[in-house]
């Protein structure tokens, strides 16, 4: 007999769902605020300041519950959460960005779900069945589709370094997630994410002598880090706290709707040509998605 969904798996969907969308927006939204800053001092401000409203957000509800959830934070884990996903990764995709294609960059990103997938059934124990993984494959095979005509088959130091922060994402959110299964809230681990992942991508600023930059910021600048902070800010308001009530292997295999999203926007709002082959890659990802967000979340019932 299936299993009906309950109201936060259902909640926890909609809100990965929600993050999907604000994605695929951001990437055609970013293409009007293309202006001259260093990628990694733009991260770095983009998740110091939004990390501060999570941290006020955090301190507001930990007061209002006496402070027990502040107790039971292991912040080993929230340091490692914020140091590899917040920072570390960061810092490597940048790198690997400069040597190898922005398009081949954002495909190896989206191999994020075959690793969470993987790491979420070792170290999390969730439940992986023949249907999510037949979903998966078909969504990986029309993201294929979508990208193969501009994907170069040069292999480049880059690619190396972008798949290295990619897997360094997926340990930090089984990291997270395990945070959040053991009762942490979402917003601590999300403050986590951003504020101590800053203070590594500053501290990487500092040593490599860029500090010079943060002077140089311009008004246009200014507006662009606030526009584009704002959809950082729900993109990580949503998927921290989908990811709190569904399977981390379900959430990150979501995300790859994403381009679709894209697909979309730049069609209608940019008017933007497009290939039978992403439209046919669309429709795959379409049927693989329709599929993982009907698969309920559950872990093993056995032991590894």
């Amino acid at each position: 007999m299936k299993k009906e969904m309950t109201k936060n798996e259902v909640l926890g969907t909609l809100l990965v769902l929600f993050t999907a969308i604000i994605s695929g927006f951001s990437i055609i939204a970013n293409k009007f605020f293309v202006v001259s800053i260093d990628p990694l001092l733009f991260t770095a401000l983009r998740a110091f300041f939004i990390g501060i409203i999570f941290l006020a957000i955090s301190l507001y509800l930990t007061r209002s519950s006496k402070g027990k959830k502040f107790k039971q934070t292991s912040w080993k884990n929230l340091l490692l959460i914020g140091i590899i996903g917040g920072g570390f990764a960061f810092w490597m995709f940048f790198a690997g960005l400069k040597m190898t294609l922005g398009v081949r960059a954002a495909f190896l990103h989206k191999t994020l779900p075959i690793y969470a997938l993987i790491l979420a059934f070792i170290f999390l124990k969730e439940k992986i069945t023949k249907q999510q993984l037949i979903a998966m494959g078909i969504m990986l095979s029309g993201l294929v589709l979508m990208q193969i005509q501009s994907l170069s088959t040069e292999i480049r130091v880059g690619d190396f370094l972008v798949l290295g922060a990619t897997f360094l994402w997926a340990i930090e959110n089984v990291i997270s997630k395990k945070a959040m299964i053991n009762k942490e809230s979402n917003w601590v681990v999300t403050f986590s994410r951003m504020f101590f992942g800053s203070l590594v991508l500053f501290s990487i600023i500092f040593l490599t002598g860029k500090t010079d930059l943060l002077l140089a910021l311009t008004s246009q600048q200014l507006i662009y880090i606030m526009v584009s902070g704002f959809f950082l800010f729900l993109y990580v308001l949503t998927w921290y706290w989908g990811l709190k009530h569904i399977n981390l292997s379900k959430a990150s295999t979501i995300l790859l709707l994403a381009p679709v999203v894209s697909l979309i926007f730049g069609v209608l709002w940019l008017k933007e040509p497009v290939s039978a082959l992403q439209l046919a890659g669309s429709a795959l990802i379409l049927v693989g998605a329709y599929f993982i967000i009907l698969i309920k979340s559950e872990k093993r019932t056995e032991e590894i």
